[in-house]
């Protein structure tokens, strides 16, 4: 079964969305990042994205404090990424509650210390953060494009022992558009046994059937979910197995 993980994106404190990385199209769902992790938990939820968005634009992590929070007040198993750079933001991302911690910029920029952690912390711990325009990695919080491909940024960090890598194709997240299903399927058909989330465009239910279909392990999911496009109800039917046909 595909799992599903929910993403929370902080801005100021607040759990938002984001079209297509932009920050001014900024949206704001819950002003209680907690309580909104709380419902997902009640829903059946093991797994939750939190990504600290004020961290990604000032280059290190801000909301450190709301992660806590909600590991300390809830059992959800967190992924936490947004500015990490250094040796102390991620000790203080592992003591602030995070079961593992994505790093994409500080990958692409500074693969040294990224390689590092991978060697400190071990391949369940660190997450590659491959967020995508084109298939062209983007770094900063989306606010800095490079002219890396996505292929072959995969290629060298599965080599050096990656296992996970969260995939995001920005032109879709936020956009309930679909997910970038072709792209995922070449992905696993060139590593199969990678841990790939994928991220961005899933607009309803069939879409995630459509992605597990595909054999892919995780998907993240933020704005369908939001907008109720994707209830709570189709959510725990899925996870109790009750849906397992694409309609």
């Amino acid at each position: 079964m595909i799992n599903i993980v929910p993403a929370i994106d902080i801005i100021g404190g607040k759990c938002v969305r984001l079209e297509k990385g932009e920050y001014s199209s900024k949206k704001i769902y819950s002003e209680d990042p907690l309580e909104m992790a709380k419902t997902f938990e009640s829903w059946g939820i093991r797994n939750l994205h939190l990504v600290d968005l004020d961290g990604a634009k000032e280059g290190r992590p801000v909301n450190l404090g709301i992660l806590e929070k909600i590991s300390n007040r809830t059992k959800l198993i967190i992924d936490f990424g947004g500015g990490i750079r250094s040796d102390k933001d991620i000790e203080l991302a592992f003591e602030c509650g995070a079961s593992m911690v994505s790093g994409g910029s500080i990958a692409h920029k500074n693969p040294e210390v990224f390689l590092n952690w991978l060697n400190i912390f071990g391949p369940d711990k660190i997450i590659l953060g491959a967020d995508h325009k084109n298939e062209k990695i983007s770094l900063s919080g989306w606010l800095e494009e490079s002219n890396t491909s996505l292929f072959s940024y995969l290629e060298n960090y599965i080599q050096k022992g990656i296992r996970q890598v969260i995939c995001t194709d920005i032109d879709k997240d936020g956009m309930l558009q679909g997910p970038s299903l072709e792209l995922y399927k070449g992905i696993l058909l060139k590593w199969p046994g990678l841990h790939l989330v994928a991220s961005g465009g899933v607009s309803k239910m069939k879409d995630i059937l459509e992605l597990e279909k595909a054999a892919v392990p995780s998907v993240i999911v933020g704005k369908a979910i939001y907008e109720n496009r994707i209830s709570p109800k189709e959510i725990r039917d899925f996870l109790a197995g009750k849906m397992n046909e694409i309609h």
